[in-house]
């Protein structure tokens, strides 16, 4: 008997498997918090140069005392790494000159002052990876994605090697960070995103499957907006890297083992009790499962995550407020998910997939190419490439899925 099969008499789609998916959406919420947490922890607010005090500033505005101070760019703005070595007292009679003489211009050699209206800290901020030092700030996204591959690597053969919800529970419950870790639980997030997903569709029907695989990932859009609405401008980066903390992984200890990871380990008799109690809630007779059912068998992943994680961690980068690129992005994806349901059904994963890839393309692209003062037109493309980019995402968690035994999930 094929393990499809099973599921015309146990129902492929009932009560249980509703609770089921209905439990591993919840923790799905929590996912964002940890993979785009970057955004706002290692936020760079405006800042300048530190301006020691001397007695000739005693009768000056802080504004006057920073125009003096602080050398402009062209379109006015303060510059950011630099300082004069001397105050230039006649710019208080004509703030339009500019000093002749590059040498006098120096790099900070007093710490940064920051503007804190939207981040009470951040760890560009309490540790000046600014300037000279950004690379550092930014180099703790890398760092993230390598513990992030670790996991894919040692949480890959546990879940495969024990179960796959209780993996993943386990998982969540550990990756709560510690308030003196910039970036921890890289790679503690990945059998959580794995696993959740993965779970929940092999306890549907093939019918049901890419209804499931859609559901589970819209609930990470969910989490991806509110990542937005957390009050974050009002925190410091110490509090905000604990707010990625499980809160709903406990509910994942109800769910049971996947019913075809326990068939293709041997475990018949423990997938023959699932399966019984899967008939049972759904209301269909107590069945008999022969001990030789047959566990189902039949590149783009890299692209499709350089895409998506490249967009969705330049929130900055496409002239929007970051708050507001951020509930954009997350926004978008609830729509491109649901397109991409249809359009799987209708023309298949392959070319769903190769279109999606194309148009995410072609809007990056585009942005390469329209000049940086056309802010909301730029906005618009970076909207629709993120959308498209997600679309291809959530095909291929689904084509994936579907292409490979559970052992190779």
């Amino acid at each position: 008997m094929k393990f499809e099969d099973l599921f015309l008499e146990i129902g492929g789609f009932g009560r249980f498997q509703i609770l089921v998916l209905f439990i591993l959406c919840l923790p799905r919420i929590n996912l964002p918090m940890h993979f785009l947490l970057h955004n706002f922890l290692a936020a760079t607010p405006s800042h300048h140069c530190a301006i020691p005090p001397q007695e000739a500033f005693e009768n000056l505005t802080t504004e006057e005392v920073l125009l003096i101070s602080i050398p402009r760019d062209p379109d006015g703005t303060f510059r950011s790494c630099e300082m004069f070595s001397q105050p230039q007292f006649q710019l208080l009679l004509n703030s339009s000159l500019q000093p002749e003489n590059s040498s006098i211009i120096q790099h900070c050699q007093h710490g940064w002052v920051y503007d804190h209206s939207q981040f009470t800290s951040t760890i560009a901020t309490q540790w000046d990876l600014v300037c000279e030092q950004r690379g550092l700030n930014q180099a703790t996204a890398t760092f993230f994605f390598i513990g992030v591959t670790i996991g894919a690597v040692i949480f890959g053969y546990l879940s495969d090697r024990f179960d796959l919800p209780g993996c993943s529970s386990r998982a969540s419950v550990s990756q709560t960070p510690g308030w003196t870790e910039p970036l921890p639980g890289g790679p503690l997030c990945v059998p959580a995103e794995r696993c959740l997903p993965l779970a929940g569709m092999e306890w549907v029907d093939i019918e049901h499957r890419t209804f499931s695989g859609i559901l589970t990932s819209i609930f990470w859009s969910i989490g991806n907006m509110l990542l937005t609405l957390a009050r974050a401008r009002y925190v410091g980066w110490k509090t905000w890297s604990t707010n990625g903390s499980p809160v709903f992984s406990p509910c994942t200890s109800w769910v049971p083992e996947s019913a075809r990871w326990l068939i293709a380990n041997g475990q018949v008799k423990q997938a023959h009790r699932n399966l019984l109690r899967c008939a049972r809630m759904n209301g269909r007779k107590d069945f008999t499962v022969s001990t030789e059912v047959r566990n189902w068998r039949s590149g783009h992943m890299f692209g499709v995550a350089f895409s998506y994680y490249g967009m969705s961690m330049n929130l900055t980068g496409f002239g929007l407020n970051m708050y507001l690129s951020q509930f954009v992005f997350g926004i978008i994806e609830i729509p491109a998910k649901m397109i991409m349901y249809v359009l799987v059904n209708r023309i298949g994963r392959r070319q769903s997939q190769a279109w999606s890839l194309i148009l995410t393309g072609l809007c990056i692209g585009a942005n390469v190419i329209i000049p940086k003062p056309f802010t909301s037109l730029r906005s618009v493309v970076a909207v629709m490439g993120k959308g498209f980019s997600e679309s291809a995402f959530t095909n291929v968690f689904l084509y994936t899925s579907e292409l490979y035994p559970t052992i190779l999930r």
